[in-house]
């Protein structure tokens, strides 16, 4: 499709058939949304009435799975046309140094045919559909106005009389296919970089699941063919093929691209897993509860198309002038034909006015602007992080008075620093750094890297560490330097006997704070004692406190927003006090309201309802969210609204 025209024919012909109930088709991604009633399987009728439009049509999951193209795809047969009409073009740029002069006739038909039926022949094909299709489209302006310059030129050049010195048009039908050849390029190769947000989403989904039988052996199948109630083996390191709870094991969880939080989720037995997260270190059975379409990666992406597919209201309007476009400026075209001609000026005057009229409309700007510009618009965010719900929100931005931040990864880095480390009474600080960095020195979580980044800053030496084991859900143990070190989190701990007295007031003062624990212990041991007979209870040496920073530029764009004199409010699962202190560091006002905390993840869309409620403008309320499922909040609230969103 390449203009608004194209869009109401093929809406045209889907609306025709049975059972239809509304067609909405865009034409920045090439996509049509069709709504019907009963509940017979429509995709045959709906494929058919698409073909007797002139058009090919394509399952969206199909057009996803092809291969990503190169950024130059397609762009072979645009540079030999650019090659052929710079010959043509480049004595018109001359021109104003006073070098007049055209290569002869003979050449510039050699050089503009090729171009006009070769590199044209999509528009003498899209037309001929049109024509098929009792309608217009942009390709019938281009063939029309482009042959009619090439027959004229032809014409003078033969049978005016002026030979090899006659004022040809080759370069005008030449030039005009290779632009709009060059523009549809460049549409089609922004398309590709606007749909790159989908194709990483469905990146997320793994191919196979490993699906255990009635007698308990494994067998891989396609994803695609689970279903609620499947028992399925997730083993470490792989994603989670479908929504699901734990049904045996333990293990950590990184849901960053549902939530946004950088730290991996302890989960056991009764626990929810997400289908696109990536399993940590334990091997867990899991039974299906949502696959496929029902599933929240596929909630997520029908929103990211929804966001592409849905039209603004000024392009609907647009819609509706571009559907007489065609026939308006062909009638105008032969007015103008026929006006010239009556006024005695005589016929080839009159037929390059004509053509320069149909020339003027080829590009059809009227009908590829509005969703070129959405389109442009939702990639440019999207580069940036920020998810544009649909293209109403798009244009009712301005009308924002309040933004609703999350506050992981959003307006902090989402990276965890070692804030702390409290040593127990009598234990070196640098020792217990050094046990605590040695463990976790082959470890890729977050937690330690922070301490290895800590230990590295201050120069403390790592020692290799042995018979190293992660605990899902608990911590890591490993020996190091002849002692038995574990490092983990004060549940853990209470579980081993080990004794936290020393540090309470410490833990009570650091997750006021909003700090993550671990606890560092030593349980002396034997290099040849095995771990399993070790029974004597690990002794706390010391406390790690972990936190996040604000993001560079974060307190920069809150300023901007108060500047602007929108409202911007931070939406937390800390508790307050943690929240208030991170706000004020932001330049939020706590006292103000511009502080949500200890809001759940399943709350959040209740707390951006809540704001709408007191808010005076309608519509009224982005969200800014760091993980994919942030999305879920604001895609409950029934207007437009932004959603900011990493991409995986």
């Amino acid at each position: 499709m390449t203009c608004a025209s194209c869009v109401a024919r093929v809406e045209k012909a889907l609306k025709k058939v049975p059972g239809v109930q509304n067609a909405n088709v865009n034409l920045a991604t090439e996509s049509a949304r069709v709504t019907y009633a009963g509940g017979e399987d429509m995709a045959p009728a709906l494929r058919r009435a698409v073909r007797d439009a002139g058009y090919e049509p394509r399952a969206a999951d199909a057009a996803l799975d092809a291969p990503d193209a190169g950024p130059w795809a397609g762009f072979a047969p645009i540079a030999i046309g650019l090659l052929l009409c710079a010959p043509l073009v480049l004595p018109m740029l001359l021109m104003p140094l006073g070098i007049h002069w055209m290569p002869p006739a003979w050449v510039q038909f050699a050089l503009a045919t090729p171009v006009q039926f070769w590199l044209g022949a999509r528009f003498y094909k899209a037309a001929w559909g049109a024509l098929k299709a009792g309608s217009g489209n942009m390709e019938l302006l281009v063939a029309i106005g482009t042959t009619a310059a090439w027959l004229l030129s032809m014409w003078l050049w033969l049978f005016s009389g002026h030979g090899e010195h006659a004022h040809l048009y080759f370069e005008s039908a030449a030039v005009v296919i290779t632009l709009v050849r060059l523009g549809k390029w460049l549409e089609e190769r922004a398309k590709r970089q606007t749909t790159a947000a989908i194709r990483a989403l469905h990146a997320l989904r793994p191919s196979v699941a490993h699906l255990i039988d009635w007698d308990g052996a494994e067998k891989d199948i396609p994803v695609d063919e689970l279903r609620a109630g499947d028992k399925l083996a997730v083993r470490p390191g792989e994603r989670v093929p479908a929504d699901g709870t734990v049904t045996e094991g333990a293990t950590q969880v990184d849901e960053s691209m549902l939530t946004g939080e950088p730290l991996p989720v302890a989960k056991a037995v009764g626990d929810a897993l997400t289908g696109g997260s990536i399993n940590g270190d334990g091997r867990v059975l899991m039974t299906v509860t949502a696959a496929g379409s029902e599933s929240v990666l596929a909630h997520i992406i029908r929103l990211v198309q929804d966001a592409q597919a849905v039209k603004a209201p000024v392009q609907r309007l647009v819609d509706q002038v571009s559907a007489v476009f065609v026939p308006v400026v062909i009638a105008i075209a032969l007015a103008t034909l026929a006006g010239w001609w009556l006024a005695g000026v005589g016929a080839e005057t009159a037929v390059i006015r004509a053509v320069a009229v149909l020339v003027i409309a080829c590009p059809c700007a009227l009908g590829l602007a509005t969703p070129t510009a959405i389109m442009a618009g939702t990639g440019v965010a999207a580069k940036f992080g920020i998810l544009i719900k649909d293209a109403e929100a798009l244009e009712v931005a301005h009308q924002v008075d309040t933004v609703a931040f999350d506050k992981t990864g959003t307006l902090t880095l989402g990276q965890p620093k070692l804030l702390a480390l409290v040593p127990a009474p009598g234990v070196d600080e640098a020792a217990a750094l050094r046990a605590a960095a040695s463990l976790q020195s082959g470890s890729e979580h977050p937690l330690a890297r922070a301490v290895l980044a800590d230990a590295r800053d201050k120069g403390v030496a790592i020692d290799a560490p042995q018979d190293v084991r992660a605990v899902p859900g608990r911590g890591t143990e490993g020996r190091v330097a002849g002692h038995e070190v574990l490092i983990g989190s004060a549940r853990w701990m209470n579980e081993l006997g080990v004794d936290l007295k020393p540090f309470e007031a410490a833990v009570h003062d650091w997750q006021a704070q909003g700090a993550t624990i671990s606890i560092v212990a030593i349980r002396t041991a034997n290099d040849q004692t095995p771990r399993e007979q070790n029974a004597a209870a690990p002794r706390a040496v010391a406390l790690l406190a972990f936190g996040d920073e604000p993001k560079p530029g974060a307190r920069a764009a809150i300023d901007a927003l108060h500047a602007r004199g929108v409202r911007a409010v931070m939406i937390s699962g800390d508790n307050r006090g943690a929240a208030e202190a991170m706000a004020r560091r932001l330049g939020l006002n706590p006292d103000a309201g511009e502080v949500m905390a200890e809001v759940l993840p399943g709350d959040k869309a209740a707390a951006v309802q809540a704001l709408r409620a007191g808010s005076m403008v309608f519509p009224p309320l982005p969200g800014g969210g760091e993980g994919w499922g942030e999305g879920g909040g604001p895609s409950q609230v029934t207007a437009p609204e932004l959603a900011a969103q990493p991409l995986p």
